[in-house]
Protein backbone atom coordinates (compact mmCIF):
# COMPACT_ATOMS: atom_id res chain seq x y z
CA UNK A 1 0.00 0.00 0.00
CA UNK A 2 2.57 2.40 0.93
CA UNK A 3 6.60 2.56 -0.15
CA UNK A 4 7.33 4.86 2.35
CA UNK A 5 5.77 5.55 6.13
CA UNK A 6 6.61 7.57 8.68
CA UNK A 7 5.85 5.49 11.94
CA UNK A 8 5.33 7.47 14.81
CA UNK A 9 5.97 5.10 18.20
CA UNK A 10 4.50 6.32 21.53
CA UNK A 11 6.84 6.31 24.62
CA UNK A 12 4.21 4.73 26.45
CA UNK A 13 3.73 1.85 23.86
CA UNK A 14 6.80 0.73 24.48
CA UNK A 15 6.68 0.55 28.46
CA UNK A 16 3.97 -2.22 27.39
CA UNK A 17 1.58 -3.13 30.56
CA UNK A 18 5.31 -1.51 32.69
CA UNK A 19 3.88 1.56 32.59
CA UNK A 20 7.29 3.51 32.77
CA UNK A 21 10.62 2.63 31.19
CA UNK A 22 11.30 -0.02 28.06
CA UNK A 23 9.29 -3.35 27.93
CA UNK A 24 11.70 -6.05 26.35
CA UNK A 25 8.85 -7.68 24.81
CA UNK A 26 6.69 -4.58 23.43
CA UNK A 27 10.18 -3.36 21.74
CA UNK A 28 10.45 -6.79 19.82
CA UNK A 29 6.92 -6.27 19.04
CA UNK A 30 7.65 -3.70 16.95
CA UNK A 31 10.91 -4.50 15.77
CA UNK A 32 9.84 -7.97 14.91
CA UNK A 33 6.77 -5.78 12.52
CA UNK A 34 9.33 -3.23 11.06
CA UNK A 35 11.85 -5.95 10.15
CA UNK A 36 9.20 -7.63 7.87
CA UNK A 37 7.91 -4.62 6.61
CA UNK A 38 11.80 -3.91 5.34
CA UNK A 39 12.09 -6.92 4.04
CA UNK A 40 8.96 -6.54 1.98
CA UNK A 41 10.34 -3.45 0.64
CA UNK A 42 8.96 -0.47 2.50
CA UNK A 43 10.79 2.69 3.49
CA UNK A 44 10.59 3.03 6.86
CA UNK A 45 11.38 5.93 9.11
CA UNK A 46 10.38 6.06 12.64
CA UNK A 47 9.47 9.10 15.68
CA UNK A 48 9.97 7.85 18.99
CA UNK A 49 8.05 9.43 21.76
CA UNK A 50 9.88 9.69 25.44
CA UNK A 51 6.93 9.72 27.38
CA UNK A 52 7.94 6.27 29.06
CA UNK A 53 10.79 7.82 30.77
CA UNK A 54 9.91 11.78 30.97
CA UNK A 55 6.58 14.16 29.53
CA UNK A 56 7.58 17.65 29.52
CA UNK A 57 4.19 18.48 30.96
CA UNK A 58 6.01 17.04 34.26
CA UNK A 59 8.52 19.61 34.28
CA UNK A 60 5.61 21.98 35.80
CA UNK A 61 7.94 23.42 38.35
CA UNK A 62 10.87 24.17 36.03
CA UNK A 63 11.41 26.06 32.61
CA UNK A 64 9.19 24.77 29.73
CA UNK A 65 12.14 25.08 27.47
CA UNK A 66 14.16 22.45 30.20
CA UNK A 67 11.34 19.98 30.46
CA UNK A 68 11.04 19.65 26.92
CA UNK A 69 14.55 18.78 26.48
CA UNK A 70 14.47 16.56 28.81
CA UNK A 71 11.81 14.88 27.00
CA UNK A 72 13.79 14.92 23.80
CA UNK A 73 17.04 13.31 25.58
CA UNK A 74 14.07 10.69 26.78
CA UNK A 75 13.13 9.86 22.80
CA UNK A 76 16.95 9.17 22.22
CA UNK A 77 16.70 6.18 24.94
CA UNK A 78 14.09 5.26 23.20
CA UNK A 79 15.71 5.29 19.98
CA UNK A 80 19.07 3.54 21.01
CA UNK A 81 16.71 0.52 22.24
CA UNK A 82 15.29 0.14 19.10
CA UNK A 83 18.14 0.44 16.71
CA UNK A 84 20.08 -2.38 19.37
CA UNK A 85 16.84 -4.13 18.72
CA UNK A 86 16.62 -3.51 14.80
CA UNK A 87 20.12 -4.80 14.16
CA UNK A 88 20.26 -7.75 16.39
CA UNK A 89 17.80 -9.12 13.39
CA UNK A 90 20.02 -8.08 10.86
CA UNK A 91 18.89 -5.03 9.33
CA UNK A 92 20.86 -1.85 9.42
CA UNK A 93 19.62 1.11 11.23
CA UNK A 94 20.89 5.06 11.51
CA UNK A 95 19.77 6.64 14.27
CA UNK A 96 19.60 10.57 13.47
CA UNK A 97 18.65 13.44 16.23
CA UNK A 98 17.87 16.96 15.75
CA UNK A 99 19.84 18.38 18.35
CA UNK A 100 23.39 17.23 17.86
CA UNK A 101 25.07 14.68 19.87
CA UNK A 102 28.16 13.23 17.12
CA UNK A 103 29.51 9.87 19.60
CA UNK A 104 25.85 8.54 20.02
CA UNK A 105 23.75 9.35 16.41
CA UNK A 106 24.42 11.15 13.30
CA UNK A 107 22.72 14.81 12.89
CA UNK A 108 19.65 15.04 11.32
CA UNK A 109 20.89 15.71 7.35
CA UNK A 110 17.55 15.13 5.12
CA UNK A 111 20.18 14.27 2.58
CA UNK A 112 21.69 11.07 4.44
CA UNK A 113 18.24 10.06 5.24
CA UNK A 114 17.30 9.58 1.65
CA UNK A 115 20.44 7.81 1.41
CA UNK A 116 20.18 5.58 3.66
CA UNK A 117 16.59 4.62 2.64
CA UNK A 118 18.45 3.73 -0.72
CA UNK A 119 20.45 1.74 1.00
CA UNK A 120 17.81 -0.29 2.70
CA UNK A 121 18.63 1.53 6.23
CA UNK A 122 15.58 1.96 8.76
CA UNK A 123 16.16 5.69 10.02
CA UNK A 124 15.45 6.42 13.40
CA UNK A 125 14.76 10.07 13.72
CA UNK A 126 14.77 11.06 17.61
CA UNK A 127 14.32 14.41 19.19
CA UNK A 128 11.56 15.73 17.61
CA UNK A 129 11.67 19.19 16.23
CA UNK A 130 14.53 19.85 18.41
CA UNK A 131 12.92 22.77 20.07
CA UNK A 132 10.58 23.05 23.00
CA UNK A 133 7.46 23.61 22.87
CA UNK A 134 6.48 21.04 20.05
CA UNK A 135 5.60 17.53 20.52
CA UNK A 136 6.93 14.86 19.41
CA UNK A 137 3.51 14.05 17.30
CA UNK A 138 4.56 18.06 14.91
CA UNK A 139 7.85 16.31 14.91
CA UNK A 140 7.04 13.02 13.31
CA UNK A 141 4.51 15.46 10.80
CA UNK A 142 7.51 17.54 10.10
CA UNK A 143 9.65 14.31 9.48
CA UNK A 144 7.30 12.55 7.75
CA UNK A 145 6.39 15.74 5.09
CA UNK A 146 10.39 16.38 4.73
CA UNK A 147 10.97 12.73 3.40
CA UNK A 148 7.83 12.77 1.46
CA UNK A 149 6.02 9.92 3.36
CA UNK A 150 3.43 8.03 1.82
CA UNK A 151 1.35 7.91 5.06
CA UNK A 152 1.65 8.84 9.03
CA UNK A 153 1.53 5.98 11.28
CA UNK A 154 0.53 6.69 15.18
CA UNK A 155 1.36 3.47 16.77
CA UNK A 156 -0.78 4.14 20.27
CA UNK A 157 -1.77 2.56 23.54
CA UNK A 158 -5.48 3.38 22.52
CA UNK A 159 -6.63 1.49 19.29
CA UNK A 160 -8.34 4.72 17.12
CA UNK A 161 -10.20 7.71 17.49
CA UNK A 162 -13.38 7.68 19.39
CA UNK A 163 -16.29 9.89 19.30
CA UNK A 164 -15.33 10.61 23.24
CA UNK A 165 -13.16 9.52 25.97
CA UNK A 166 -13.21 6.15 25.69
CA UNK A 167 -11.95 5.69 29.31
CA UNK A 168 -14.73 8.11 30.69
CA UNK A 169 -18.05 7.50 28.07
CA UNK A 170 -18.42 3.74 27.57
CA UNK A 171 -21.37 4.87 24.53
CA UNK A 172 -18.19 6.46 22.88
CA UNK A 173 -17.84 4.90 19.58
CA UNK A 174 -14.54 4.63 17.36
CA UNK A 175 -14.40 5.85 13.94
CA UNK A 176 -12.92 4.61 10.83
CA UNK A 177 -12.31 7.83 9.27
CA UNK A 178 -12.38 11.60 9.49
CA UNK A 179 -11.41 14.60 8.08
CA UNK A 180 -8.27 16.91 8.77
CA UNK A 181 -10.48 19.59 9.65
CA UNK A 182 -12.98 18.32 12.23
CA UNK A 183 -10.09 16.79 14.27
CA UNK A 184 -8.85 20.52 14.01
CA UNK A 185 -12.42 21.75 14.61
CA UNK A 186 -13.35 19.62 18.04
CA UNK A 187 -10.13 19.88 19.35
CA UNK A 188 -9.48 15.88 19.45
CA UNK A 189 -6.53 15.54 21.67
CA UNK A 190 -5.73 12.08 20.04
CA UNK A 191 -2.63 14.16 18.88
CA UNK A 192 -1.26 17.24 18.49
CA UNK A 193 -3.42 19.94 16.12
CA UNK A 194 0.10 21.20 14.64
CA UNK A 195 0.94 17.81 13.30
CA UNK A 196 -2.63 17.44 12.11
CA UNK A 197 -2.46 20.59 10.31
CA UNK A 198 0.80 19.95 8.77
CA UNK A 199 -0.02 16.71 7.51
CA UNK A 200 -3.17 18.56 6.17
CA UNK A 201 -1.45 21.05 4.60
CA UNK A 202 1.37 18.44 2.84
CA UNK A 203 -1.63 15.66 1.81
CA UNK A 204 0.05 13.03 4.30
CA UNK A 205 -2.57 10.83 5.54
CA UNK A 206 -2.53 9.80 9.17
CA UNK A 207 -3.42 5.83 10.12
CA UNK A 208 -3.62 6.00 14.23
CA UNK A 209 -3.85 2.28 15.63
CA UNK A 210 -3.28 0.44 18.29
CA UNK A 211 0.01 -1.67 19.19
CA UNK A 212 -1.25 -3.89 21.28
CA UNK A 213 -3.54 -5.30 18.41
CA UNK A 214 -1.96 -7.94 15.99
CA UNK A 215 0.50 -7.32 13.61
CA UNK A 216 -0.86 -3.99 13.68
CA UNK A 217 1.62 -1.38 11.91
CA UNK A 218 2.09 -4.56 9.28
CA UNK A 219 -1.65 -4.44 8.55
CA UNK A 220 -1.66 -0.76 8.43
CA UNK A 221 1.47 -0.49 6.10
CA UNK A 222 -0.04 -2.82 4.02
CA UNK A 223 -3.42 -0.67 3.79
CA UNK A 224 -5.67 -2.95 5.71
CA UNK A 225 -8.23 -1.19 7.60
CA UNK A 226 -7.60 -0.97 11.01
CA UNK A 227 -7.88 2.12 13.44
CA UNK A 228 -8.66 5.49 12.35
CA UNK A 229 -7.71 7.02 9.55
CA UNK A 230 -7.66 10.61 9.14
CA UNK A 231 -7.34 12.42 5.47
Amino acid sequence: MYKRILLKISGEALAGEDGTGINPAMVDKVVTQIVELNKLGVEIAVVMGGGNFWRGRQGDFMEKATADQMGMLATVMNGLALQDAIEKKGVATRLQTAITMNTIAEPFILRKAFNHFEHNRVVLFACGTGNPYFSTDTGAALRAAQIKADALLMAKNIDGIYSADPRKDKSAKKLDTISYMEMIDNHIAHMDATAVTMCMENKIPIVTFGLDEPNSIVRAAMGEKIGTTVS
